[in-house]
C-alpha cells in the first residue's frame, strides 16, 4: 500500500486531474492481481510517468496496462461437480461415442475426488496460545487439523498418517522447525511446509526456502495472510492432482463430432468454452505473442482468448492440431510443449505479457485427424481418445432425431410436413454419403429441404410429403456411390481388402497379373514403402511355400508379376494389406478366383503368420457399406473385436484366421483349374 501512497504524491500525478495514469493507478490498486503482476504494473506506471505522452512508447505502455488489467488472473467460473448431471448432459447432446463419454466422466470423477478429499494440516508450536489460535482459525475454514506441541510429537504423528501441510514454529525444544522439515521430507516429500517465527531474518528465511519450505511467515501471524497462504497451497495441490495425461486429444475422421463434444464437455462441467483453430498456423508469435518493442505488438492468441472469455479455467480446445505448419518464423508446436504440459504451464510466458501466467486451471482439449503427424514430444503430453465411425444405426438415429429436424426448421418447413421413411434414409446414407461422420449427410438433408421448399412454393406437391427411396433419387439424382464389389468380376488375381484412412474405413481392390519377363515385381498405385515391403513379403512367402500351397515352385522363372491397387492418385501405405496381396497372388497362380463377398485385412509375416491390425471398427463398417458379407481378420484381433459394439460385430460375418492356409480356405472359390 505504501507504493500507492508514494505515487499519489508524485508531482506528475498532481499536474492535471485528467492524467490517465491516475485512473490506472487506482485500477491497479483495486484489481485482484498476483503480487508479481502488481509489482510489474507499478514498475510500468513509474516508467510511463517519466515519459512525454506524445512518445509512441507511452501509448504502447497504456495499452499494455489496460490489457493486463483485463486478464483473468484470479477469476474462475464455478465448476459443476454433479456427476449425474454431467452424464445426462453428454447423453442428451450426443448419441453414441460411449468410450469418449466414459473418459470425460472419469476425468470429472477424478476432479470431484480431489476436491472432496479432506486437506490434512498439522500445526506444530511449543507456545500453547499460538497453537490454539492457529488450530481455531484453520478448523473454522473446515480443514482437517491436528496439533503437536513439539517436533518429537509431530514425528510420532507422521508415523501414523501423512499430512498435506505442516505449519510449524522455527525455534522449538530439541527439534527445530528446520530439522523437522528435513526429517519429514524424507518420509513424505510432497508435504508442504509453512515456517513461522518471531525471529525472522533474511538468512533464516533463505535457509528455510532452500530446504523445501513453501512459505515463511513472521510472527505475530496475520490470520488473513495465513488463510490466504493455505488456500493458495490447496489450489496448487489440486492442480498437481490433474497430473500427466489430463490433456485429452480427440483423434478421428472429420465430421465425427470432436468439436461439438468439446463444447458439450464445457456445458457439462459448467465452464466457458474456447475453440482456437490451429490449421495453417505457422508463426510462433501467433501463440506466444510479440515483444513490446514496436507499435504493432500484440499478445498471443492463447492470452487473447482467455481475456475474451474472462475466466482462467475454461475448456480450451486447440482444433486441428495436426495441421500446424512450420517455417522460418518458428515452430508453433514447440510452444504447445509448454502449454500442454501440466508440469510447466503454471508459469506460461507470453512475450507480450512478459510475466508468467498460470494456465494450470485450463482444461485443454486438442483435436486431430491423424495423430501420426504430431511430433513425438507433443504426442507424449496428450492422452489420445479415438473417435470411431458411426454405425448405420447410429447415423439413422442421429439423422432422425437431430439433423433432419434442425434442417427442416432452418429452411422454414414444418417437421410434420416432411417425413423420411426408413428405406429413404438408408438410401440417402448409402447412396449419397460415404464418410465416417455426418457432415455430408447433413448437407444432403439440407439439399433435399431446399428442393422441397422450391417445389412447395410452386405448389407442385401436397403436404405432408413422404421421402422414400424414389423421392430421394428424384430430388438428388442418381446415387453417387455404389457397392463396388457388386460390379467386380469373379476372376483369378483380384481380391478385396480393408484399409483405414483419416476419413474412416475404405475398401481397396488388389489386382495382379503375370506375364513373360525376367523375374521383376512391378508395383503401381501410388504405394508407400511399407506397402511395397508387404508385397515383397507376400511374394517371398509364396515362393518359399509354393508346394504346400499347391503351386508350381518355378512360377516366377521367366515371368514378371504386376501388383496394382486402383485409384493411383491416392497415396496408400501401411502393413494391413499384406494378406490381401498374398491371397491375390495365390488366386492368380492357382487359377482359383477369390470370393467377391469377402474382404481381408491383416499384416503378413515371412513365416505366414497374421499379425493384428488397427481400425477394425471403421474397416468392418466400410465392408458393410460396400455390401460385403464376410470379413477375414487376424485371430490375434479377437480381444479387440469382442469389445466392439454389437451392431458393429453383426455388420458382417467375422472370420478369424492365424495363418495364410486358413485364409486361403475361407477366401478362394474351390472350383477352378490350375494353369499350366
Amino acid at each position: 500500500m505504501n507504493i500507492f501512497k508514494k505515487t499519489k504524491e508524485h508531482p506528475a500525478a498532481e499536474q492535471t486531474e485528467t492524467n490517465p495514469l491516475d485512473e490506472l493507478y487506482q485500477k491497479v490498486k483495486e484489481t485482484i492481481l498476483p503480487d508479481h503482476a502488481r509489482e510489474n504494473l507499478i514498475k510500468e506506471l513509474g516508467r510511463l510517468e517519466k515519459m512525454e505522452p506524445t512518445v509512441a512508447e507511452y501509448g504502447i505502455g497504456i495499452n499494455y496496462i489496460d490489457f493486463m488489467l483485463t486478464l483473468p488472473w484470479e477469476k474462475m467460473s464455478d465448476e459443476n461437480l454433479d456427476l449425474e448431471r454431467a452424464e445426462a448432459t453428454l447423453d442428451a447432446e450426443h448419441m453414441g461415442l460411449a468410450h469418449v463419454k466414459e473418459r470425460v466422466i472419469e476425468h470429472l470423477a477424478t476432479n470431484i475426488m480431489c476436491n472432496s478429499k479432506p486437506f490434512k494440516i498439522l500445526v506444530v508450536d511449543d507456545e500453547p496460545i499460538a497453537l490454539e489460535n492457529i488450530e481455531y482459525v484453520l478448523k473454522k475454514e473446515r480443514y482437517d487439523v491436528s496439533i503437536a506441541s513439539s517436533g518429537e510429537e509431530a514425528l510420532d504423528l507422521f508415523e501414523q498418517q501423512l499430512f498435506d501441510l505442516v505449519v510449524t514454529d522455527l525455534k522449538m525444544g530439541n527439534i527445530s522447525g528446520i530439522e523437522l522439515l528435513e526429517r519429514v521430507k524424507q518420509i513424505s516429500p510432497h508435504t508442504r511446509f509453512i515456517i513461522t517465527t518471531g525471529y525472522a531474518t533474511v538468512e533464516t528465511a533463505v535457509d528455510a526456502l532452500k530446504k523445501g519450505a513453501t512459505h515463511y511467515l513472521p510472527k505475530p501471524l496475520k490470520l488473513d495472510t495465513l488463510r490466504q497462504t493455505v488456500k493458495e497451497i490447496i489450489n496448487q495441490k489440486q492442480n498437481v492432482h490433474q497430473g500427466r495425461g489430463s490433456v485429452l486429444c480427440f483423434a478421428g475422421p472429420p465430421g465425427i463430432g470432436k468439436t461439438s463434444v468439446g463444447r458439450s464437455i464445457a456445458h457439462a462441467f459448467g465452464r466457458e468454452f474456447v475453440c482456437l483453430s490451429m490449421a495453417g498456423l505457422n508463426d510462433e508469435a501467433e501463440l506466444r505473442g510479440h515483444r513490446r518493442t514496436y507499435v504493432g505488438a500484440m499478445p498471443g492468441r492463447i492470452m487473447s482468448e482467455l481475456q475474451r472469455c474472462g475466466v482462467k479455467n475454461p475448456v480450451f480446445m486447440l482444433d486441428e492440431i495436426d495441421k500446424i505448419g512450420q517455417d522460418f518464423r518458428g515452430d508453433p508446436a514447440s510452444v504447445l510443449l509448454e502449454v500442454l504440459d501440466p508440469q510447466q504451464n503454471h508459469h506460461f510466458l507470453d512475450y507480450y505479457v512478459d510475466i508468467p501466467f498460470d494456465l494450470s486451471q485450463v482444461m485443454f482439449i486438442t483435436t486431430a485427424n491423424a495423430v501420426e503427424r504430431l511430433p513425438g514430444p507433443l504426442l507424449d503430453r496428450m492422452e489420445i481418445i479415438p473417435f470411431s465411425s458411426y454405425t448405420m444405426g447410429e447415423k439413422k438415429s442421429i439423422a432422425r432425431d437431430y439433423l433432419i429436424p434442425r434442417q427442416i426448421e432452418a429452411h422454414g418447413l414444418n417437421e410434420a410436413d416432411l417425413v423420411f421413411t426408413e428405406k429413404g434414409l438408408e438410401s440417402l446414407i448409402q447412396g449419397y454419403t460415404r464418410e465416417a461422420g455426418l457432415r455430408n449427410l447433413e448437407r444432403e438433408v439440407a439439399h433435399i429441404c431446399r428442393k422441397m421448399s422450391r417445389i412447395i412454393l410452386k405448389k407442385e406437391v401436397t403436404l405432408p410429403k413422404t421421402i422414400d427411396t424414389d423421392e430421394v433419387t428424384q430430388l438428388l439424382g442418381p446415387p453417387k456411390f455404389v457397392a463396388e464389389t457388386r460390379e467386380l468380376l469373379v476372376k483369378p488375381g483380384v481380391t478385396t481388402g480393408l484399409v483405414w484412412t483419416e476419413v474412416g474405413g475404405q475398401i481397396i481392390h488388389v489386382e495382379t497379373a503375370r506375364m513373360k519377363g525376367s523375374q521383376n515385381l512391378i508395383m503401381t498405385g501410388s504405394l508407400g514403402e511399407i506397402l511395397k515391403e508387404s508385397a515383397q513379403t507376400a511374394l517371398s512367402f509364396i515362393r518359399s511355400n509354393a508346394e504346400q500351397l499347391g503351386l508350381d515352385p518355378d512360377f516366377f522363372n521367366g515371368h514378371d508379376i504386376h501388383i496394382h491397387i486402383p485409384a493411383g492418385s491416392v497415396p496408400k501405405d501401411g502393413p494391413s494389406a499384406g494378406i490381401t496381396i498374398a491371397i491375390a497372388l495365390i488366386s492368380l497362380l492357382s487359377g482359383k478366383p477369390a470370393r467377391n463377398d469377402t474382404a481381408l485385412s491383416g499384416e503378413l509375416t515371412l513365416s505366414g503368420q497374421l499379425l493384428p491390425v488397427s481400425g477394425l471398427r471403421e474397416k468392418i463398417l466400410a465392408a458393410q457399406q460396400a455390401g460385403i458379407r464376410r470379413v477375414i481378420l487376424p485371430l490375434k484381433n479377437e480381444g479387440t473385436i469382442q469389445v466392439l459394439d454389437r451392431e458393429v460385430r453383426e455388420a458382417a460375418e467375422i472370420i478369424l484366421a492365424d495363418t495364410v492356409e486358413k485364409v486361403v480356405e475361407q477366401s478362394l472359390v474351390l472350383t477352378g483349374t490350375t494353369p499350366t
